[in-house]
């Protein structure tokens, strides 16, 4: 089995998703050892939310005293785990007391997109029914819905999800027309080969994968949008497909800065702009490749929600933060100390523009991570999923300007026939 088959399948096993409709069954000792049943969260919009809940056995929840209660996690903070079960179970805002085979509760009004979690309770929760009898469990059905543009309670989407799906139908769309437009030049330019063709063909990669994710993500959010479970295999295909449009291209980037730097410091005359597969660059290369494919796996472990980019609550998140800043200074270092003692100016401009297409990659998710802290939470995923997705988009365009024809790279290249690949002499147009 391939390394990249084998994390596939780990990344698939490992990764799952909670929807808005969530199914499953109430059980009395779960309750009593977590001072209430965990159920879901869902951020309601503000106002004419609805709750839906759905029973196989209301006898039996009867017999209970089961009821489903719901807190609202407000601004002014939202901390019950210090508190004793009774004034846990106090604290909820609703409490709806499940006695029928189908339960609809409409949400208060908020003056913000608010959180609210819904916890299961019942007569033995806090211990005053003693010893839990073998009743059996209850199984449920619980559906959240948000209002949609008309204001009827159908959306499934909470506050934070909505308008995901509208971006990605529009991205899908820029994709189309993109490669209807330049699929054709593009084509023309690999076939030719030369010493750059590896980088081209890593740029059309990292862009076909992130086309593909795009794809995956609207359909996985189609689906959601009617059932409020989505296509969980697609949402965790959408997510692996990026992560390796996200490791292929910090490998050909790290590649290309550490080759042209120890090819440069061993030969001065060696054609700095080809990429140069020499085993310390590509050392440090899969060293980079391999921490953060590690960290990918680990963040998209600990989260539970479909999106390729986060707000970065977890550890994983922190960890690969910083190592993308870490990343992006070393880039700029090596890439200051080629600038630096470059003599041509069109040389010199070449490197500043592939130096901004790598800023871009890797610093855009630490700056909108940054950024966003001053929105509101229901904000925050939404503008740092958009933003990376729009800046690495455009952080590959910049690098293709660079490397395909009639662009800064051939301008250079056409000036020096022996310390630059791909020249615009006769003699390499022959070997070409």
């Amino acid at each position: 089995m391939s390394p990249l088959m084998f994390i596939c399948i780990v990344f698939l096993l490992c990764n799952s998703a909670f929807g808005k409709t969530v199914s499953g069954v109430f059980k009395s000792d779960s309750a009593r050892e977590q001072n209430g049943q965990y159920i879901t969260k869902f951020m309601y919009h503000g106002g004419r939310g609805l709750l839906v809940c759905r029973l196989e056995n209301a006898p039996l929840a009867v017999e209970k005293e089961a009821k489903l209660l719901l807190f609202p996690e407000t601004e002014e903070g939202f901390d019950i785990d210090n508190l004793s079960c009774p004034d846990r179970l106090s604290k909820a805002q609703l409490s709806i007391h499940l006695s029928e085979e189908e339960h609809n509760q409409s949400i208060p009004h908020q003056s913000s997109p608010t959180l609210w979690m819904a916890m299961y309770a019942d007569r033995y929760t806090c211990g005053e029914g003693g010893i839990i009898p073998a009743q059996g469990d209850l199984a449920f059905t619980v559906l959240l819905f948000n209002p949609d543009s008309a204001g009827n309670p159908l959306e499934h989407f909470s506050a934070e999800e909505s308008g995901l799906h509208s971006f990605y139908c529009l991205l899908i769309l820029a994709y189309f027309v993109a490669s209807c437009i330049y699929v054709q030049p593009l084509w023309r330019a690999l076939r030719k080969g030369g010493p750059m063709h590896t980088v081209l063909k890593v740029l059309s990669t990292a862009l076909a994968l992130q086309g593909v994710s795009a794809l995956f993500n609207y359909i996985h959010l189609a689906r959601y949008s009617r059932d409020g479970d989505g296509i969980p295999i697609m949402g965790s295909l959408a997510e692996f497909c990026d992560m390796v449009s996200q490791v292929s291209m910090l490998y050909m980037l790290l590649s290309l800065c550490m080759g042209w730097t120890l090819s440069k410091n061993r030969k001065p005359q060696s054609r700095p702009l080809q990429w140069d597969s020499s085993p310390a660059s590509k050392a440090l290369a899969m060293g980079g490749v391999a921490t953060q494919g590690a960290l990918l796996l680990w963040e998209q472990y600990e989260e539970t929600e479909h999106h390729s980019y986060h707000a970065q609550r977890s550890t994983a998140g922190v960890f690969l933060i910083a190592l993308r800043i870490i990343l992006a200074l070393l880039l700029a270092s090596v890439l200051y100390t080629i600038i630096r003692t470059e003599r041509s100016a069109l040389k010199r401009d070449f490197y500043l523009s592939f130096a901004k297409g790598c800023f871009i990659w890797f610093l855009c998710h630490p700056v909108l991570v940054l950024l966003s802290a001053i929105f509101n939470e229901h904000q925050r995923e939404k503008m740092v999923t958009i933003g990376v997705i729009l800046c690495q988009a455009i952080s590959v365009v910049i690098l293709y300007q660079l490397f395909l024809s009639r662009s800064l790279y051939w301008e250079v290249s056409s000036l020096s026939s022996v310390s630059l690949p791909l020249t615009m002499s006769r003699g390499a147009r022959g070997r070409y």
